[in-house]
C-alpha cells in the first residue's frame, strides 16, 4: 500500500502522526525552490508543525529547479512523505514518525514554466524559500525571458518580475525571500545578484525600485543532519513495520535550527516560527552561522574524503573508531574552534562542539561520507579557507590536522576514469563518483607531475580557491608530507603517527 491521501484512512500504526483532512485545503503561501531532504526535514517540517496547531495555515508550492531527477513520487504521494526523527534530545530518547503534508504540489521549471508564472498572481503567496546548494546562488548573465532561465536567480527574478506586473507594483505583493544555501550573508548575496541581473536585462526602474524596497531578503542558516532516504534494507523493514510504502521517506536527528535575519514584519509573516524553539528570527545571525559553518560543516568537509579513503562508509562508523574519532574531535576543538573568524566566547565554542560530536555519534543516522563529498572543492573553499587564514593570523604556522584534511582531499580528487562529463576515483578496486564541478582540474594531473608538484598545482589554483594557498608559510610542505604518508602507509597510519607524537 502506497502513501497517499486516499490511503491515509487505512493507516493504524501506533505512534504514527497523521495529517488532518483540513490541512490539504490550506492555500499555498510559500514558493520553494528545491525538493531536497534538508528542506523537507527543516523548513517544511516547521510549516507542517504549525499547520497542525492551526497557526500558519499555509502549504508549499515546490519548484523543481533542474531537469535532473524525477519528482513523480511527490505526485503519486500527494506531496506527502514520512519523516522519522531519531536520536537523543535533552537526555531523552526521541523516535517520532510524522507524515508531513506541508507540500501542496511540485512543479517542474523546465516542463511546467507556465505554472510558475500563473502562481505569481496568487495573493496568498508571501514567502520564497530556496536550497539549490552553494553553487546555485551565482550570477549567470542570461535573459530572464527564456522559458525557463537556466539559473535559480534567473528563475526567481522572472517570477518576481511577473508578480510585479500582475499587481502593478503594489507594495503588498512583495515577498519575504529566505535562501537557505550555506553561504555567508546568503540573503544579501541573492538580492545583489537579482539587482545586477535586472540591470543586465534592462528591466524598468520602477520594478527595480519595487524589488529593492518591498521585498525582504533574509539571510538564514539551517542546521539539521539529514542523511536522507534510508538504505534499501532499512527502508524495506520500515515499510513492512508501518504497513505502507514511501519513496520520499527521510530520517533526521532531533536537533534543528533555522536562524533567520529579520525584524517584526518578518516575524509576523513567518508565524510558524512561534511553534518551535528551533526557529530563531533575529537581526544578526552571524554567531549561529559561524558556529555551524565552522564547527560542523568545516569538520565534515575536512573529514569526508579522509574518512572514505580510510574505509568508513558513514559518520557513525568513523566515530566508533577511536583513532578517527580522535582526528575529528581534535580537528574541531583544537584547530577549527580556535580559529573561527568571529568573536565568540570560548565557552560557547566548546559547548557547541560537544553537541556536534554527540550529533555525529547518533546511532540512528547513517550519514554517508561519500554524499558529504558532493561539491567537495566549493565546500572547502567556503567553509574552511576563512578558518585556515585566521589560524595563520593567530599562530603563523600550518595547522596539522587541517593539512591532513587537504591532503586527503587531493588524494580523493584523483580521477582515474572519465565517462561523459563524470569523473571517477578508485578505492579497493571499486570506482566512486567524484561529484564535484571542479573535478576536471584534477584530470590528468597525476599523470606527469610529482606529488610535490601536484600539491603546489592544486593549492595555487585560484580557480578552485579564489586565492593562492601557497602563500601560507609551510602549508605546502605540511600538506605534501601528509599526502606522501597517505600514499606510502595509508591514511590511518598517519593519524596514529600524529597521535603518538
Amino acid at each position: 500500500m502506497q502513501l497517499s491521501r486516499q490511503n491515509l484512512k487505512l493507516f493504524h500504526t501506533p505512534g504514527l502522526e497523521l495529517p488532518g483532512k483540513k490541512m490539504f485545503d490550506l492555500p499555498e503561501r510559500i514558493l520553494q525552490f528545491g525538493t531536497g531532504v534538508l528542506l523537507r526535514a527543516l523548513p517544511d517540517y516547521f510549516v507542517d508543525k504549525a499547520n497542525r496547531l492551526g497557526i500558519f495555515n499555509g502549504r508549499i508550492l515546490v519548484i523543481k529547479s533542474t531537469a535532473v531527477g524525477d519528482a513523480s513520487a511527490f505526485e503519486e504521494q500527494d506531496g506527502m512523505y514520512t519523516l522519522r526523527i531519531q536520536g537523543v534530545e535533552n537526555g531523552k530518547p526521541v523516535d517520532q514518525r510524522i507524515i508531513c503534508s506541508a507540500v501542496s504540489r511540485v512543479v517542474s521549471a523546465s516542463a511546467q514554466w507556465d505554472e510558475l508564472m500563473k502562481a505569481a498572481a496568487s495573493p496568498d503567496l508571501q514567502i520564497v524559500i530556496s536550497n539549490t546548494t552553494e553553487v546555485g546562488i551565482q550570477l549567470v548573465k542570461e535573459s530572464v525571458f527564456h522559458q525557463p532561465p537556466s539559473s535559480f536567480p534567473g528563475k526567481l527574478l522572472a517570477f518576481l518580475h511577473q508578480r510585479f506586473k500582475i499587481f502593478q507594483g503594489a507594495a503588498v505583493a512583495g515577498m519575504v525571500i529566505i535562501p537557505t544555501e550555506l553561504l555567508p550573508e546568503n540573503g544579501k548575496k541573492l538580492k545583489n545578484i537579482l539587482l545586477e541581473l535586472a540591470e543586465y536585462n534592462e528591466l524598468d526602474g520602477a520594478f527595480i525600485q519595487w524589488l529593492n524596497d518591498h521585498n525582504h531578503f533574509c539571510s538564514s542558516l539551517v542546521d539539521r543532519i539529514v542523511p536522507g532516504k534510508p538504505d534499501a534494507g532499512t527502508k524495506e523493514s520500515l515499510e513492512k513495520e508501518w504497513g505502507y510504502s514511501d519513496e520520499l521517506m527521510s530520517v533526521c536527528e532531533p536537533y534543528r535550527l533555522w536562524a533567520i535575519e529579520g525584524d517584526e514584519t518578518v516575524q509576523k509573516i513567518l508565524s510558524f516560527y512561534s511553534v518551535d524553539d528551533g526557529v530563531v528570527i533575529t537581526p544578526d545571525i552571524t554567531k549561529y552561522r559561524e558556529l555551524k559553518l565552522r564547527m560542523l560543516n568545516a569538520t565534515h568537509s575536512l573529514s569526508c574524503g579522509f574518512a572514505w579513503l580510510s574505509g568508513f562508509q558513514t559518520v557513525r562508523d568513523a566515530m566508533e573508531d577511536s583513532l578517527f574519532e580522535s582526528y575529528i574531535r581534535n580537528l574541531m576543538m583544537d584547530e577549527i574552534g580556535r580559529a573561527i573568524p568571529f568573536d565568540i566566547k570560548e565557552s560557547e565554542v566548546k559547548e557547541f562542539g560537544i553537541k556536534v560530536l554527540d550529533r555525529f555519534r547518533n546511532p540512528y543516522l547513517q550519514h554517508q561520507w561519500l554524499s558529504i563529498t558532493m561539491q567537495y572543492s566549493s565546500k572547502l573553499a567556503m567553509r574552511v579557507l576563512p578558518v585556515l587564514n585566521r589560524f595563520y593570523e593567530l599562530y603563523q604556522k600550518p595547522p596539522e590536522l587541517i593539512s591532513m584534511g587537504f591532503a586527503a582531499y587531493i588524494l580523493f580528487m584523483r580521477p582515474v576514469k572519465k565517462e561523459s562529463d563524470q569523473y571517477f576515483g578508485i578505492l579497493n578496486n571499486q570506482y566512486y563518483l567524484i561529484n564535484d564541478d571542479r573535478a576536471h582540474h584534477f584530470y590528468g594531473l597525476w599523470d606527469e607531475g610529482t606529488v610535490d608538484q601536484i600539491v603546489i598545482n592544486v593549492l595555487s589554483n585560484s580557480k578552485i580557491w579564489g586565492e593562492d594557498l601557497t602563500r601560507h608559510a609551510g602549508f605546502v610542505a605540511s600538506v605534501t608530507k601528509k599526502l606522501k604518508g597517505f600514499i606510502r602507509h595509508g591514511t590511518l597510519h598517519e593519524i596514529a603517527a600524529y597521535s603518538n607524537r
